[in-house]
């Protein structure tokens, strides 16, 4: 039997702060090497295929060790988890840029993309057992916010960095900048009930298995992976289109459009009202369709205006449609909801990590447009999931609590 959790009323908004920080820079990690990837070319004198594996490696690491992890948060809670995910990022990121061959480079990646793995789940987790229940699809619209943002955050800062500095001191900075938010971590916010768990350490994985077994969840983790292949994607795609022929923008210019996307996702907070005005399916649904127009329509542009107005269509609706997913996920799991969350997290970065490499496949192959245009149509098939699947109303009862 849960162990009763008291809500933190007095510690809301801090915790919220804390929490949707800390959630901002560590999946940040994943999008740092994005504007690296030409440089990288040059530096290691490798080509543009291998110079993407190191976003991939990372987002590979992430997303098995997100399934081992987060089941393990079960165990030993989900703070301590935080922490311990932190605390090795702090570790291994400043011996990133220390590196003077591209396979150490990749073997750094993977051990951060493995200790970074660690805070996603929990920290879902978390917010969906310490917050009080009117509160939490809000804290998971906060929490997808940060998820969100990364991946434009992650690209400023290391694209401003090294306009200013080198590649290697925006692994340097971005250390000192985890020690920071591992102090304000482990000192702010309050300590989870841990559930006493029978079985050994890996126990938790072998619960992963009882998620196939609910009515409707698995189609889906479906959603989870087509989400972050159109995310990273479009922004692995971006870059070199931004820089081609027909827009020939700079550095600093490409960086100010990937930055109009985050106006997008200031709509994740606001989820919350939206799936209890209008229910969990259709904001789902709603988001995953404006996100296929704004990426299908960025395509087929060739004015620079239109083309940043639908990005910031396109980054809306992964902004609308992430929340939805996860509360869903979460009241469709009941007492699976850290294994459900944990595997979402694995689909999601999966797709993270097969984005750059399918994007620069059919930029080679095909050129920038059709390269939009197949991700836009990844995104809507994958519209056809929720709208064929009956949700019991007790499930979406739960969801918009």
């Amino acid at each position: 039997m849960n162990t009763p959790v008291k809500p933190l009323a007095p510690h809301y908004s801090l915790t919220t702060l804390i929490l949707f920080w800390c959630s901002l820079i560590v999946v940040s990690a994943l999008y740092l090497t994005i504007p690296l990837f030409t440089l990288f070319e040059d530096v290691f004198q490798i080509s543009s295929s291998t110079a993407a594996w190191a976003g991939s490696a990372f987002s590979f690491a992430f997303a098995g060790g997100g399934l081992l992890f987060g089941g393990l948060s079960d165990r030993y809670g989900r703070k301590k988890m935080m922490i311990l995910g932190l605390s090795l990022l702090t570790l291994s990121t400043p011996l990133i840029g220390t590196v003077q061959e591209f396979h150490w480079l990749i073997v750094l990646r993977v051990i951060q993309g493995l200790a970074a793995s660690m805070f996603p789940p929990a920290v879902l987790a978390y917010a969906l057992e310490m917050f009080p229940a009117n509160k939490r699809v809000t804290i998971l619209g906060f929490i997808s916010s940060a998820f969100l943002m990364a991946s434009i955050v992650g690209q400023i800062y290391s694209s401003t960095v090294v306009l200013n500095l080198s590649w290697n001191d925006v692994f340097y900075i971005l250390g000192g900048v985890y020690l920071v938010s591992l102090m304000m971590l482990t000192t702010c916010i309050p300590r989870d009930v841990v559930q006493k768990q029978g079985g050994n350490a890996l126990s938790p994985l072998r619960r992963i298995g009882g998620i196939f077994k609910k009515q409707s969840l698995p189609y889906f983790f479906i959603i989870s992976s087509t989400l972050f292949i159109a995310l990273v994607g479009f922004f692995s795609t971006l870059g070199s289109f931004l820089s081609s022929d027909q827009f020939g923008l700079n550095h600093q210019e490409i960086l100010w459009v990937r930055a109009a996307g985050i106006i997008g996702m200031f709509i994740s907070p606001f989820d919350g009202k939206l799936v209890q005005k209008y229910g969990v399916k259709n904001v789902l649904c709603c988001g995953l369709i404006m996100a296929g127009i704004g990426l299908g329509l960025v395509g087929i542009s060739g004015n620079l205006i239109l083309l940043t107005l639908m990005s910031i269509i396109f980054t809306g609706g992964i902004a609308m449609a992430l929340p939805a997913l996860l509360s869903l996920i979460g009241s469709l799991a009941g007492e699976l909801r850290a294994s459900a969350l944990s595997f979402h997290m694995f689909m999601l970065f999966i797709g993270a990590s097969l984005g750059p490499i399918l994007s620069i496949y059919l930029i080679d192959s095909e050129g920038h447009r059709f390269t939009f245009e197949a991700l836009a149509g990844i995104l809507l098939l994958s519209t056809l999931v929720p709208l064929f699947i009956p949700l019991e109303r007790k499930d979406t009862a739960v969801t918009v609590k």
